[in-house]
């Protein structure tokens, strides 16, 4: 046995500050396919929650510490590789375990079956281990783990016959379970045709009308809601003075970031003050008040439209963290009222650029005659950066403003670059970062979420755009 190469349970310590583990089995016809996975586990041995699961779809963890990287052909074998950085995997983290899962057979299956742990930076092997499998569709092949302030790396060789799923719900992961077939039935009675789900109404042009509509609905309003709506919707006014942008008209859009990092913000009711606090800049924006919303993770989603009225029953039914789902075939979620998302198809992976590419196509098909202001609030762990330049380059040419908000220090990646961008007509994009927005003044808020707006639309006048 070489300095590197390890037998099963035998271990040494990482002196490399960011390793790479590197799956890797040999090719060929008939062979199944293998995705590496990892797994952040807390002293107890399980997950905080599901956004500690790193794999093919979630590939980036939101410390930003650990990251699939993908397969990739290699001399006459296939590799997948995932990366961690052991300087930034969280104090509450003392395992990281690197695992596996067979796609159309089991590990028994697979020749050359190796778990290889590299220097990132270097690309030095630091350790070795030939791994053995029979029937098992899943595998822990090694984990780094955290002893005396060190870390140090075990090969484990540990195998499942349950696949993914039981893997992962071993560690606290929530997988939805495939729905088994139903017996057929003698003299099946054909079931009432389902209530649909109404989509949301597309936008029309507000007018005069509208107005005592609108006040209707803040009249339906709690009373201390009502209250902090007035004076936050004067607030508002007094930044678009100061910024020149007295009496301009606006559709406004909110986007909210659902990913699974952001379960605390949910959690403490920050994002429902978020929500409250924007629906201020519609009341001042948008003659009828109402203001269109996304959602969005792995995958974006429109919510209803929130009319100022129907605040309360809004954040309570719409302001939702996405879930983690492994399978398309899922048990059907009872609970759920009409037009309230399922957030397992929002899922918990950050994909801000669909949010983004849907919005557009909304503008799209909904013409209006004042352009549209869309605040979009992440929380960061951005990590689609060409694709999320590619849509908003070509916005550029659309009656459309982006400002997003950081909520937190956490990898914006592209939007953190997006006012330097070179080679548009117009500024169309907007960003800041904030470290606590609950803390942060009204008048601050809305003196930054509005600073740039004015300007562009001064801009997109000139070029012709609006």
């Amino acid at each position: 046995m070489t300095a590197s190469s390890l037998s099963k349970g035998a271990n040494l310590p990482v002196g490399s500050p960011v390793v790479r583990a590197v799956l890797s089995w040999s090719a060929g016809a008939g062979v199944p396919d293998a995705d590496a996975s990892v797994l952040l586990l807390t002293g107890a041995g399980r997950v905080r929650d599901d956004s500690d699961f790193v794999f093919y779809n979630q590939p980036t963890h939101a410390s930003g510490a650990v990251r699939h990287l993908g397969k990739r052909p290699e001399a006459g074998a296939t590799t997948d590789t995932v990366e961690v950085d052991l300087r930034g995997i969280e104090p509450a983290v003392d395992r990281v375990v690197l695992a596996a899962s067979a796609d159309g057979g089991t590990f028994g299956q697979m020749s050359g079956l190796t778990l290889r742990l590299l220097d990132s930076g270097t690309g030095a092997e630091l350790a070795r281990f030939e791994m053995a499998a029979t029937t098992e569709t899943a595998f822990i092949g090694g984990e780094l783990y955290r002893r005396a302030g060190q870390w140090k790396f075990r090969a484990m060789g540990q195998g499942y016959a349950s696949g993914l799923a039981g893997l992962a719900t071993d560690f606290g992961i929530s997988v939805d379970e495939e729905e088994p077939a139903a017996p057929p039935s003698p003299a099946p009675v054909p079931a009432p045709a389902p209530t649909p789900t109404p989509a949301p109404a597309p936008v029309r042009q507000a007018s005069v009308a509208d107005r005592p509509r609108f006040e209707k609905d803040v009249e339906r309003l709690p009373v201390d809601m009502r209250k902090r709506l007035s004076l936050r919707k004067e607030q508002v006014a007094v930044s678009l003075r100061k910024h020149g942008a007295a009496g301009v008209t606006a559709r406004v859009v909110l986007v909210l970031d659902a990913s699974g990092s952001m379960s605390f913000l949910y959690s403490k009711g920050i994002v429902a003050d978020v929500v409250e606090r924007m629906a201020a800049v519609a009341a001042q924006l948008d003659d009828d008040g109402e203001m269109q919303a996304w959602t969005f993770a792995s995958n974006a989603a429109r919510l209803p439209d929130l009319r100022l009225g129907d605040l309360p029953d809004w954040l309570r039914l719409h302001v939702r963290v996405g879930e983690l789902g492994l399978f398309r075939r899922r048990r059907p979620r009872n609970g759920l009222v009409p037009g309230q998302l399922d957030m397992r198809d929002v899922g918990i992976q950050n994909e801000e650029q669909k949010a983004i590419a849907q919005i557009r196509a909304f503008v799209r098909e909904n013409p209006a005659a004042a352009p549209t202001l869309v605040l979009f609030f992440s929380d960061g762990g951005v990590y689609r950066n060409a694709q999320i330049e590619r849509e908003l380059r070509e916005a550029v040419e659309e009656p459309i403003f982006w400002q997003f908000v950081g909520l937190g220090r956490s990898q914006y990646g592209v939007l953190e670059r997006l006012d330097t961008m070179t080679g548009r007509r117009v500024d169309n994009v907007g960003f800041f970062a904030v470290d606590d927005i609950g803390k942060v003044p009204d008048a601050e808020l809305y003196d930054r979420l509005l600073s740039e707006f004015p300007s562009w639309i001064t801009a997109a006048r000139r070029a012709g755009i609006l």
